[in-house]
């Protein structure tokens, strides 16, 4: 059997969005130091752009194949 992994990036508040899923199973944190975060301005004027532009994944296609083995 070989482990499958999955991979999130985001703020440490994003990803313990998802710590009831994880529950009881190995994981591995890495911090990126190097890298300043954005201010709530730039992210949601990113996200903003990104909407308006049809840049968005549908809801239902963002956890597909999530629970595949």
């Amino acid at each position: 059997m070989t482990s499958q992994l999955l991979e999130l990036e985001g703020t440490w508040e994003e990803i313990l969005t998802h710590a009831s899923e994880f529950s009881g199973r190995r994981v591995r944190v890495i911090v990126r130091t190097d890298e300043p975060l954005k201010s709530a301005e730039e992210c949601f004027r990113q996200g903003w752009q990104e909407a308006m532009t049809g840049q968005t994944v549908p809801l239902s296609e963002l956890w597909e194949g999530i629970d595949a083995e």
